[in-house]
């Protein structure tokens, strides 16, 4: 494995194997050179060479007493701890909180879960689409007169899951710089959704910005921002909301001059929609794009993920590194001096870890 770089090198993160999001937070940091140690069950193999990348994999039974020694050893000389198993199982293993920021105050130990830590649904199993159900996310996802469509596992897996997990780990390694003591990071997906939510909570009774589907503005009930099909059966998205960016849209596609009024007026945005869908059909996504990509149109073609990665713009950006003969998206965000970088995994995760000792 290279050498890494970036503005977390000589950062020590200790990943306990999970779905989901605890993959990805380790994937953030490690993209950002932190050292990621990934523990895993004897046997197993990667799933996602792309989420698993930039690791030292180390095979423990964490139910031996072999297996728990080795993770608190590792464990006595991190920075940082990733689990993300229902609540109680690492106090059972001996390996909880208490145990290991007692052997190492410095300890951030973060815990990533669907319901969080404490509640009445914090045994119970789930999945991204049960977190974001009771936060109000996905109730407003779809269109009216039809259920709910789960928007991938982007809301609430990695969304509202490891996003605000990796936020709270750099916060509460901030925090230890002050006080030189580490801390549990209870970064549960309902917390974070909700968290996600805040703008539409805060704008709730204003009509334009209802969350109710076939209502809101920004959830494809407005003409100009929604979605539409060209003559080949491809899409194309607009965002034109400001009105000098929708009197632009108007203007490089010829739409009828009728739908310059009233443009925020909801009564009208149905009719409206159905005049745009007309004029979107006679021409194919690539002459759309001809016409208006690259304008303050606010618009975008919608591609599938290999389509995305061919997009000019996105190859400019460098949104995709072909590492080991594999196409990876690159690290995000972008620094300056310090840049990150894709690295491959490997077998050394023993070798890591008696590195930290002997450096202690």
């Amino acid at each position: 494995m290279s050498q890494p770089t970036g503005p977390l090198s000589g950062l020590r993160v200790l990943e306990f194997a999970g779905i989901g999001p605890g993959p990805h937070v380790a994937m953030l940091l490690a993209d950002l050179g932190a050292e990621v140690v990934r523990i895993d069950r004897p046997g197993a193999k990667a799933s996602n060479p792309v989420v698993e990348r930039a690791r030292h994999r180390l095979a423990v039974d964490l139910k031996s007493e072999a297996g728990r020694e080795a993770v608190l050893g590792a464990a006595a000389h991190a920075d940082v701890l990733i689990e993300g198993f229902r609540p109680g199982v690492m106090e059972r293993l001996g390996l909880g909180p208490d145990a290991l920021l007692g052997l190492n105050p410095r300890l951030v130990y973060a815990r990533m879960t669907g319901w969080g830590q404490e509640g009445p649904l914090a045994q119970a199993a789930g999945h991204d689409i049960n977190y974001i159900a009771i936060t109000g996310a996905l109730a407003a996802v779809g269109k009216p007169g039809e259920t709910a469509t789960p928007p991938q596992n982007l809301v609430g897996d990695f969304g509202g899951g490891s996003m605000y997990c990796a936020f709270g780990i750099m916060a509460a390694l901030y925090e230890r710089e002050k006080s030189g003591k580490g801390q549990v990071v209870d970064a549960a997906i309902v917390d974070g959704a909700t968290s996600l939510m805040s703008f539409f909570f805060g704008v709730r009774h204003m009509p334009h910005l209802s969350t109710e589907r076939g209502k809101g503005m920004l959830g494809g009930a407005a003409h100009f921002y929604r979605c539409f099909t060209c003559a080949d059966g491809k899409e194309i998205s607009l965002g034109s909301i400001e009105p000098q960016f929708y009197a632009e849209m108007l203007a490089r596609t010829g739409a009828p001059e009728e739908l310059a009024q009233a443009q925020m007026n909801p009564a009208n945005w149905d009719d409206y929609a159905e005049k745009l869908a007309a004029l979107f059909a006679t021409k194919t996504q690539a002459e759309w794009c001809e016409l208006l990509e690259g304008t303050d149109a606010c618009f975008a073609p919608v591609l599938g993920i290999e389509e995305a990665r061919t997009h000019p713009h996105m190859q400019a950006r460098g949104a995709y590194v072909e590492h080991d003969g594999i196409w990876h998206t690159a690290p995000a965000p972008r620094f300056s001096r310090t840049p990150g970088a894709v690295r491959s995994s490997a077998d050394d995760g023993a070798d890591v870890v008696a590195s930290w000792q002997g450096a202690a």
